[in-house]
């Protein structure tokens, strides 16, 4: 009897999903727990296994949305394969846009205006140059070809029928992912929005409207940091497997903000204020799929090196695709760093529920005064956005004044003062 490949629960809010893509064919044979498919929510993204070995009958395609417990393919232990098992194709990068290839036997590729062109004027690519990057034919190699056409006979038509619309969807014979070329005429492209940027945008939309955001600056000098990190980082890195970062500083100084002001650690729930005497720390995490907020928990229990290790397991296994619901859920504060993408200021959005979220910047050396004595010193800016329901202005700024001073005077934290 088949056994039901059915939509697992990705967590206690999500209901539904949307099949990104199958990694083996309709027909394949399968091993047990040999992933089948990618199941795309509005919180991850995350590849469903087989329950049993057997031949997989798909019966819900990619791209289509799914519920949790509905089945969507079944494995039949007695059944004969007819399909070889697929490759595990890569993901399409954002960056990458479609182009049109010619379809067999010629393989030529062209860019999109090209193959209009081609289309049009019923041309054998075969017999066309090609000077764009790759070989690819232009639009260019097309006009100059009609320009001055070789003397010969009628060239042959492209394989394949002739379509009466010759908009792009017909005139490619498949879709490669290659960078869209500057002479393609193709003016925009449309793809659905995938579930976790849906998601994204309904947060940040929802913290907007239901929130009163303000955004308090300053600035740290990172001079003690950076000596601290030169003196000890090889020592540190040797004893406990792992280099000194900028973000275990950041947590340490957050969380010696936070016990000082607790109410930027609290959280509103309906008409009650909720506070929070644990410090789970949110780091804002840049993926291929969206930004993603894995959650380092305990994070005043754990030393230096512990919270460096932490942040480098979380951040590449949210990168791989390989993070969890229980990485993502809660957070009492969050950090974001803009800085790595060279961000020199900007306004973090806070994540709800949550009452703060500082956001870290690229460091730069200016000219300040120290001492009556003009310096160049290496410096970051400092953004805090808050809730002003719950956070006043004056204790945002002090809040953000002592993360300054501990960034500045890090050996405060060592000596909790």
């Amino acid at each position: 009897m088949a056994v039901a490949v059915v939509v697992p629960s990705a967590g206690d809010a999500v209901t539904e999903g949307r099949i990104a893509r199958w990694l083996v064919a309709d027909g394949a044979a399968v091993k047990a727990d040999q992933n089948l498919f990618e199941l795309e929510t509005d919180k991850l993204t995350v590849e469903v296994p087989a329950p049993s070995a057997g031949v997989l009958k798909i019966v819900v395609q990619a791209g289509e949305v799914v519920k949790v417990g509905q089945t969507v393919a079944n494995v039949d232990p007695a059944g004969s394969p007819s399909a070889a098992p697929a490759a595990k194709p890569e993901a399409a990068k954002p960056e990458l846009a479609a182009t049109a290839v010619i379809s067999k036997p010629t393989e030529r590729v062209a860019s999109p205006a090209a193959a209009a062109a081609i289309r049009d004027k019923d041309l054998d690519p075969a017999k066309l140059p090609a000077t764009g990057p790759g070989g690819r034919i232009t639009k260019d190699d097309v006009l100059a070809h009609l320009a001055s056409p070789p003397a010969e006979s009628k060239p042959a038509a492209v394989n394949g029928p002739k379509p009466a619309d010759k908009s792009l969807a017909n005139v490619t014979a498949q879709v490669v992912p290659i960078p869209m070329p500057r002479e393609a005429g193709v003016r925009e492209t449309r793809q659905p929005m995938s579930m976790i940027r849906k998601r994204i945008a309904e947060r940040l939309l929802a913290s907007q409207n239901t929130t009163a955001t303000l955004t308090t600056f300053n600035e740290a000098d990172m001079s003690a940091i950076q000596d601290l990190r030169a003196k000890y980082n090889e020592r540190f890195e040797k004893k406990y497997g792992v280099k000194i970062g900028f973000m275990s500083v950041f947590v340490k100084a957050a969380i010696e903000a936070l016990k000082a002001f607790p109410i930027a650690n609290s959280r509103i729930d309906g008409s009650d204020v909720v506070a929070q005497h644990f410090y789970d720390i949110g780091v804002a995490v840049s993926t291929e799929k969206g930004l993603m907020v894995p959650v380092i928990r305990d994070a005043d229990q754990l030393g230096f090196a512990d919270i460096e290790k932490q942040i480098a397991d979380v951040a590449k296994r949210a990168r791989d695709g390989k993070v969890g619901m229980k990485d993502l859920e809660g957070g009492t504060f969050t950090i974001t760093n803009g800085g790595i993408f060279g961000s020199m200021l900007s306004t973090p959005i806070l994540n709800p529920p949550q009452t703060a979220i500082l956001g870290m910047h690229a460091i730069q050396k200016r000219a300040v005064v120290v001492n009556d004595q003009i310096v160049i010193r290496p410096m970051m800016y400092l953004a805090l956005s808050y809730d002003h329901r719950l956070l006043d202005g004056r204790e945002a700024v002090q809040f953000l004044v002592r993360i300054k001073e501990c960034l500045e005077n890090p050996e405060r934290m060592l000596f909790g003062v």
